[in-house]
C-alpha cells in the first residue's frame, strides 16, 4: 500500500551570530539553524549583496556553486545544506568548520619563525588532493562526467577544523558541464599566483590545472615562500607560465627526495609529464607518509592545531559584528517557498 508524499509545511530558521568572513561581493556569517523541538545546528550562512544579486551572471555563479556543491558529498569538501533567497538577498547554508583557513596557518608559523613539518605538508595536500579526486570524477545522474575543474585551489579555500580534518571549499569559479557558463578564453578566473600555465593563458583546463595550483600550495607550505606571486598582476602570470622553480632543498632541506620527486611532478608544465589525475597525486603521498613507518592522521593535525592556536581552540573569535547590519540579527524565518529547487 502507497502513502501519498506531501510537502512539509515547517518552516527553516537562522540567526546570524557573526561574521567569518567579508568581501567586496559578500559576507560568510556563522548561524544558527533552528528546527522543532529545541533543534540547533550551526551553519556558516554565505551571502551575496543585494547590488550583485540582481546581476545575471553573478547570481548564476552562485546559484551554480550551491546546485554544484550540493551533490558532492565527501568528507574532505565542505558540503552544502541549502540555496535560498531572502527578499533580494541570495544565501547559500553551508557545513560550518570551526578552524582555520591553510593561509592562517601559514601565517601563523611565519610570525613564529618556524616551518611546517613536511609530513603534516604532505598530510594536508594529500587530504586536499582526494577531495579533488571525488570532484573532477563526479559525473551526473546519466553517467555522464560533469568535467568539474575547481580552478582555484588556493590556502584561501583550504579549511583545518580543529578536529584535524581537512576540507577543500569555494566552487564559486567551477568549471563544470550544466552549472556554470564557460567562458575559459574570454575571462581570467582565479588568483594569478596559484593559476595553472594553461589557466594563466586563457586555455581550456581540465582536472590537471588544479594539481598545478595543488603543487604550488605544497611549495609554499614547505617553503614558506611564495612561488610566483608578484606585486604586479602581469608579472605574477608570466612567473606561472616561466619562471624556473626554484629547488626545494634550497629552502628547506628537509624535504626528503620521494616529497621533492611528488612536487616536481605536480608542477610539470607539460600536461602530458603532470600528474593526470590527483587521485595519482594523493597516492604518492600517502605511500611516502605511510608505507614504512605511521604516519600522521587527523588527530595528528588536531594535536598541532591545539599547540599553535591555544587562543582559538576552546572559543571562537569575537568578531565585529558591523557586517551583520546588511543581514538581519534577530532570529530570520525562511519559508519553505523561499528555498530555491
Amino acid at each position: 500500500m502507497s502513502r501519498e508524499l506531501k510537502p512539509f509545511s515547517d518552516t527553516n530558521r537562522y540567526r546570524p551570530v557573526r561574521v567569518i568572513a567579508e568581501g567586496g561581493m559578500g559576507t560568510v556569517f556563522e548561524a544558527v539553524q533552528y528546527g522543532a523541538e529545541g533543534f540547533e545546528k550551526t551553519v556558516a550562512l554565505k551571502t551575496i549583496l543585494e547590488e550583485f544579486s540582481r546581476d545575471p551572471e553573478f547570481t548564476e555563479m552562485f546559484v551554480g556553486e550551491a546546485k554544484l556543491v550540493a551533490d558532492l558529498v565527501h568528507q574532505n569538501i565542505v558540503q552544502i545544506y541549502q540555496l535560498g533567497k531572502l527578499d533580494r538577498q541570495y544565501y547559500i547554508a553551508m557545513e560550518f568548520i570551526h578552524g582555520v583557513n591553510l593561509e592562517k596557518f601559514m601565517d601563523r608559523h611565519f610570525e613564529q619563525g618556524k616551518m611546517i613539518p613536511v609530513d603534516l605538508c604532505t598530510y594536508i595536500v594529500s587530504r586536499v588532493a582526494r577531495g579533488l579526486e571525488y570532484a573532477h570524477n563526479k559525473s551526473d545522474g546519466g553517467g555522464n562526467s560533469l568535467g568539474v575543474v575547481h580552478r582555484d585551489v588556493s590556502p584561501k579555500n583550504v579549511l583545518l577544523s580543529f578536529e584535524g580534518v581537512v576540507k577543500l571549499t569555494d566552487f564559486g569559479i567551477a568549471k563544470a558541464a550544466n552549472y556554470f557558463r564557460n567562458r575559459e578564453g574570454e575571462v581570467l578566473l582565479g588568483k594569478v599566483q596559484y593559476m595553472s600555465p594553461e589557466q594563466a593563458q586563457y586555455k581550456e583546463t581540465d582536472k590537471r590545472s588544479d594539481i598545478f595550483s595543488l603543487g604550488i600550495v605544497l611549495y609554499e607550505m614547505l617553503t614558506g615562500r611564495v612561488l610566483f606571486g608578484d606585486e604586479d598582476t602581469m608579472v605574477t602570470l608570466d612567473n606561472v607560465c616561466r619562471k624556473a622553480v626554484p629547488p626545494i632543498k634550497t629552502y628547506n632541506p628537509d624535504v626528503p627526495d620521494d616529497v621533492q620527486r611528488i612536487l616536481g611532478k605536480s608542477l610539470e608544465r607539460d600536461l602530458t609529464k603532470r600528474y593526470q589525475d590527483a587521485g595519482e597525486m594523493a597516492y604518492e603521498l600517502e605511500y611516502y607518509m605511510y608505507h614504512d613507518r605511521f604516519g600522521p592522521t587527523l588527530v595528528t593535525l588536531e594535536k598541532y592545531l591545539r599547540d599553535l592556536f591555544p587562543e582559538l581552540y576552546e572559543k571562537r573569535p569575537e568578531v565585529s559584528r558591523r557586517a551583520l547590519d546588511n543581514f538581519n540579527p534577530d532570529t530570520v524565518i525562511i519559508r519553505n517557498e523561499d528555498l530555491i529547487q
